[in-house]
């Protein structure tokens, strides 16, 4: 529902809400997982929303620093949202020429994703596929304050990796190849991971 606001309220979450997370759910992994929130709350001060091509909506929820709470939704105004995710950054860079765009975004075809010093993750979209495919194109709409108007619209490439954890758990990859239109600057970004049920945050 959208309540006093233009913006969706997806579970109690927009911008200017607090999100309260309950560690367990990456701290169970211990030192099996690179994912190491040090916080249990999320100021949430940006909102994102993206539209699929198949009419799924993805509703992204950002604190200042780029801590990322992801759900899905067959609506607009994120009613019956599923497929919680909470994503860290793990590294950010500024290609200095269109080559590194290209050489990065021809990495999310192939079916694994392999970062320095980290193990292997399986491409999660397309899975069990070992043929290349072609990465996910989107646009997002950003908003930084509730009246509903977006702040920027950026141009992303991206490819969702996941490797196992035991006993029964996934840490998840997110590679990102962003533009960000008529702002001019463009990153390529690697996030890292981990579902979430309903029950492990609230706002």
């Amino acid at each position: 529902m959208f309540g006093s606001s233009a913006l969706p309220v997806v579970e109690g979450v927009t911008i200017g809400h607090i999100v309260s997370l309950d560690p367990r759910a990456w701290q169970r992994y211990g030192e099996e997982t690179y994912f190491s929130l040090d916080r249990f709350e999320l100021t949430i001060t940006a909102q994102g929303l993206i539209r699929l091509d198949d009419g799924t909506f993805v509703h992204r929820f950002y604190t200042d620093e780029e801590i990322m709470l992801q759900m899905m939704s067959r609506r607009a105004d994120g009613r019956e949202a599923y497929d919680f995710t909470l994503f860290q950054p793990w590294s950010s860079s500024t290609p200095q020429d269109p080559r590194q765009s290209e050489a990065f975004i021809a990495r999310m075809h192939r079916p694994w994703w392999e970062e320095n010093g980290m193990p292997p993750y399986g491409r999660y979209w397309f899975d069990g596929d070992k043929y290349d495919r072609p990465p996910l194109r989107l646009i997002e709409a950003v908003y930084e304050d509730l009246s509903g108007r977006p702040v920027r619209e950026v141009s992303q490439v991206c490819m969702l990796y996941a490797r196992s954890l035991p006993p029964e758990g996934a840490e998840l990859l997110l590679a990102l190849d962003i533009q960000g239109g008529t702002l001019g600057y463009s990153s390529q970004e690697i996030m890292i991971g981990v579902p979430l049920t309903p029950g492990q945050f609230n706002a």
